[in-house]
């Protein structure tokens, strides 16, 4: 079964092509027939069906599997795991950052997010939430699964499915039809011929791919285990003993007092074409892409809208700390924006945000600030680095830039930085932010 589809399906419908004696004779045709004959080919993505009960008896944990195709990262000590978006995830051992130790891999169908806390791994399962217990990695056990809490997969842009049944992929069809007709119901132009599905036509899907998950353990007890650590294409992310997951409009809550056992709780509409999560203190900072809309938490449950920054369209991820946001803009099919920058915005009052500063950039996808080393993915010119100490120079003060590399996101963490990509997960040491050193790489297979 394919997925990689799935992260943002779209269906091209269309081209025309004439018989070649139609096109060779036109001028003699127009003088001595009204009839013309027309082969028109076209392909199309017909929508593929799976019972809700095959999915939900795919589980399983299965052998290492070499990395092919890579999403999302995640780390809860001493565990890596990497999202195989639309399958499952990777568990590596990362107890030595130079010598990570691929374990095993867990079958999770239309698997994009995840995130962890204590012993318990959540991820999601095209409409369903699963807590998984990965305190003995050869037992592993799901202890709950919430069951349709995330209904996209159901009524995907007109695409239902019946009851029982999700979508889960596409397949490609290829049409070729013989027309015949009179000239003039192709006129005044052949090339210009229309009729139903053969124009060429986009259809546009709810963002289904996921983000890799950040957060802070902000709040509640101090009995709760540790909460992990993700980057900044986050989806889901921990705070305040709650799991929160944004789609394209709305913010849900689950209560995760007991980790082991999520309650589903309150759902809020946000705005649209939310794209990320990112939990810093009492804030959740959610981007999407219009813009940066901040949400106070103190009351976990019922997170209250407290402010935003309207941008042109783009995607958007964000980080911010006590007084600084900082967000990337890209362009790409996926966002239909044509910006490719880093917003510096001042949070202080977080009812107005304001623009610090805005730098060009290449392509850039993920980042992550520590101290003032700011770390941005630039997709496929690399990763670069920079001293954000002073905020109106950030550009002037570039510190890094690692070309040969393709960076979509990154996670540091005391001293080890973490950077998945399309080529695979790279670690670095960078104790001295100016002097990034490799300790290891893992690269991909060939499909």
């Amino acid at each position: 079964m394919k997925h990689l589809s799935l992260i943002r399906p779209q269906v091209w419908l269309g081209y025309v092509t004439f018989h070649a004696a139609a096109i060779g004779y036109l001028l003699m045709l127009t003088q001595c027939s009204d009839k013309v004959e027309v082969t028109r080919t076209y392909r199309y993505l017909e929508p593929v069906y799976t019972t809700t009960d095959e999915i939900r008896n795919s589980f399983e944990v299965a052998p290492p599997e070499e990395l092919s195709t890579t999403g999302k990262i995640y780390y809860l000590a001493p565990y890596v795991f990497i999202n195989k978006p639309g399958e499952g995830i990777h568990v590596l051992d990362n107890t030595d950052p130079a010598n990570p130790i691929n374990l095993s891999f867990i079958n999770i169908p239309g698997n994009f997010d995840m995130a962890a806390q204590g012993n318990i791994l959540y991820a999601d399962s095209y409409i369903d939430l699963l807590a998984i217990d990965i305190s003995n990695l050869d037992d592993v056990q799901i202890t709950k699964r919430v069951e349709n809490v995330f209904p996209r997969f159901t009524t995907w842009s007109g695409f239902a499915a019946s009851e029982g049944s999700i979508l889960t992929d596409w397949e490609e069809k290829e049409v070729v039809e013989v027309l015949e007709g009179e000239l003039d119901e192709f006129a005044p132009g052949l090339y210009h011929y229309r009729s139903g599905i053969v124009t060429e036509q986009w259809v546009n899907f709810a963002t289904v791919d996921s983000r890799v998950l950040a957060n802070t353990n902000s709040g509640g007890s101090t009995a709760q285990p540790q909460a992990g650590i993700g980057g900044s294409m986050a989806r889901f992310t921990i705070s305040s003993e709650r799991l929160y997951a944004v789609d394209d409009n709305n913010l849900q809550v689950f209560d995760i007092t007991q980790i082991d056992d999520p309650i589903e709780g309150n759902e809020l509409v946000v705005g649209f074409g939310i794209e990320t999560i990112f939990p810093y203190k009492d804030k959740l900072f959610i981007g999407s892409q219009a813009g940066m809309f901040i949400y106070n938490n103190t009351d976990p449950d019922n997170p209250e809208y407290e402010g935003e920054f309207i941008h042109a369209r783009a995607c958007d991820p964000v980080v911010a700390n006590d007084t600084v946001a900082y967000v990337t803009l890209r362009d790409g099919n996926d966002c239909w924006g044509a910006n490719n920058q880093l917003d510096v915005i001042d949070v202080e009052n977080v009812s107005s945000p304001q623009l610090i500063q805005s730098y060009s950039m290449d392509h850039p996808h993920g980042l992550a600030i520590d101290g003032t080393t700011l770390f941005i993915c630039e997709g496929e010119f690399g990763l670069k680095v920079f001293d954000a100490s002073n905020s109106r120079e950030i550009s002037q003060n570039q510190l890094v830039h690692i070309e040969d590399i393709h960076a979509f996101d990154v996670i540091p963490l005391d001293g080890v930085l973490m950077v998945i990509g399309d080529d695979g997960l790279y670690q670095y040491d960078y104790t001295d932010p100016a002097n990034l050193q490799l300790l290891s790489k893992m690269t991909l297979v060939a499909l």
